[in-house]
């Protein structure tokens, strides 16, 4: 009996114009999701590219990867967590958002790990954020 290919939504985000120019970070994103996919047999069904900050929860091609992933049943696939958000509040809702999702570097981590994920990630963005704001 023959198994249909497992289906990936990519989704990469740089934090700025300059990296999505350059293609620094992208490229890196872009071959880990590929080479992920490739590994599980899997077919991506659709690639969204954000240039946007990780402390903004708007993002229009967030929400397209979203639904075509819920249409579809695929699984959102990123490459690695931060690249979804830095907002604990954002992670958590996009776990309960009924949508699979998984980070390349972390392909193994389930909802539990996604929480305490989620609240690392706002500690750093919040650190980061005091850094700057003390070397301004």
């Amino acid at each position: 009996m023959s198994h249909a290919a497992p289906k990936f939504v990519a989704y990469e985000r740089v934090s700025t114009l300059r990296q999505g120019r350059s293609g620094l970070g992208l490229e890196a994103q872009r071959k880990a999701i590929d080479d992920f996919a490739a590994s599980r047999g899997a077919d991506v069904i659709g690639r969204f590219t954000e240039v946007e900050s990780g402390g903004r929860d708007a993002r229009p091609d967030l929400a397209r990867a979203l639904h075509l992933a819920r249409l579809t049943g695929a699984t959102l696939v990123i490459a690695k967590l931060d690249r979804l958000s830095r907002n604990a509040v954002f992670l958590l809702t996009l776990r309960d958002s009924g949508v699979r999702f998984l980070a390349v570097d972390m392909p193994e981590a389930n909802d539990l790990t996604v929480g305490i994920m989620a609240l690392v990630a706002q500690q750093e963005r919040e650190a980061i954020s005091r850094a700057m704001l003390e070397s301004g």
